[in-house]
């Protein structure tokens, strides 16, 4: 960089909000994250060692994702290059492959490629990098809040390795507001700010484990008070009128969204649509998206319903459907259809327990083989051929009957007794039960 590029930067860096100016420059002055990031874990002694390959960075929004990232570099001494896959695409990417290149040539500098909310990359993009951080051209670290196994390519998943950064804790947002607040090259530490540390911590609580809107919060407190020149007092009054509401309590990844999700699932499958709804809102109001919010409908209208009332999973699958193509906030309508619909229908959960007893049993018992005349052509002619026998029986073609059914073995001879599926005397399950019983469990 020239004089002017310099100066430019440290007229910025001068501007910039408080939480961009607090981001940390070391390991040390990295707050929270103790589960990846503590002592004798794995990463930190990767970024001392200067050891680190591609990673995947995966956890809440103000979790500290990028300011890992950006830890990273300085302390490997390599040139950071950054992009929001939101607004990029593959021609930023081979720029800055092109970057990178030039570096490793010209400097012997590795380069780290940061990219914010790498799941927002369609696959062919993902795929562009894929050469390039197999080669070594640059070490990639990705930052998502959404599950990358879900949202990112597997094959840059399996060239990389995957940290989760949960929610902070209360402690840790304390932490940080007091480190903005004592330092005084680039917080707030050359004010006579004072503020109770019940203040503190009320910030913290309703910044719902978000470092940056914490910062946000305490900034926004001081600024209406930066011209006093005598002791600036910070109450909770004046983060009240900042943040003008407290922040939904809802968190995508952290223990309070499981429990959530929990609620909501349990409250369909024991068919109360209030409190169904109520979660839904929960999870509307907390900016859950939508299509996981589809999922779980879907996944209890099959489970948890089934054959009770098999169009619960007909209208779950189709509100799915129905609210990506629309999109919010009138999905909302579109999910609480399908959400009150799911909760109030009849539930049988006997074709779930059926599935599971099969990989049970042919994960931990003998099942035997398929009988001869349920096999392939080429199969069963083979079978005629060892066997050698004119008195083999042959399959029977159910629509060749009246009833268009015939009774005849279809489970292996080992377990031909078993009985998988058991349907309840519950919604349209009784007429499946009816059926049964007329058919295959009629007396002999």
């Amino acid at each position: 960089m020239d004089l002017f590029d310099i100066m430019a930067k440290k007229q910025k860096e001068s501007s910039a909000p408080l939480a961009e100016r607090m981001k940390p420059e070391t390991l040390d002055d990295f707050v929270g994250q103790a589960n990846i990031m503590g002592e004798g874990k794995l990463l930190p002694k990767l970024i001392k060692a200067d050891r680190l390959t591609s990673i995947i960075l995966y956890g809440p929004p103000g979790s500290g994702k990028t300011s890992l990232a950006k830890v990273i570099a300085k302390q490997t001494k390599a040139t950071f290059i950054s992009m929001n896959a939101v607004t990029s695409g593959v021609k930023d990417i081979r720029e800055a492959v092109d970057r990178a290149k030039d570096e490793l040539a010209m400097y012997q500098r590795r380069s780290v490629l940061f990219i914010d909310e790498i799941h927002r990359f369609n696959k062919s993009q993902q795929d562009a990098l894929l050469p390039f951080v197999e080669d070594g051209t640059f070490i990639l670290i990705g930052a998502t809040t959404e599950n990358p196994y879900f949202e990112v390519n597997g094959a840059l998943i399996s060239r990389s390795s995957v940290f989760r950064l949960i929610k902070l804790g209360v402690e840790d947002i304390v932490m940080i507001l007091h480190n903005a607040l004592n330092d005084e090259t680039r917080g707030l530490g050359m004010y006579p700010i004072e503020v109770d540390e019940g203040v503190l911590e009320y910030i913290a609580d309703v910044s719902s484990g978000d470092a940056r809107r914490a910062l946000n919060i305490l900034e926004l407190s001081v600024l209406p008070k930066l011209d006093l020149s005598s002791k600036i007092d910070i109450s909770i009054n004046d983060v009240e009128d900042c943040i003008q509401m407290k922040a939904v309590d809802y968190d995508k990844n952290g223990d309070n969204h499981y429990d959530i999700v929990s609620a909501f699932i349990k409250s369909m499958r024991g068919s109360d649509p209030d409190a169904a709804l109520f979660y839904l809102g929960k999870m509307i109001a907390g900016g859950e998206d939508p299509r996981f919010i589809s999922r779980r409908i879907v996944i209890c209208a099959a489970e948890d319903v089934g054959n009770a009332d098999p169009m619960a999973l007909v209208v779950a699958n189709n509100a799915a459907q129905a609210v990506d193509f629309i999109g919010m906030p009138e999905g909302r309508i579109i999910m609480a259809q399908a959400v009150t619909y799911v909760a109030s229908a009849p539930k049988s959960n006997a074709a779930y327990t059926g599935i599971n007893e099969v990989l049970d049993d042919i994960s931990n018992i003998h099942t035997g083989t398929i009988p001869y005349y349920l096999k392939d052509g080429t199969s069963l002619s083979l079978e005629r051929k060892y066997r050698q026998s004119d008195n083999m029986k042959s399959y029977e073609y159910p629509h060749a009957y009246e009833t268009h059914y015939v009774k005849q073995q279809y489970l292996p001879d080992e377990i031909k007794d078993k009985r998988y599926y058991r349907p309840t005397d519950l919604g349209y399950e009784t007429k499946i039960n009816e059926y049964l019983k007329k058919t295959k469990y009629a007396p002999e």
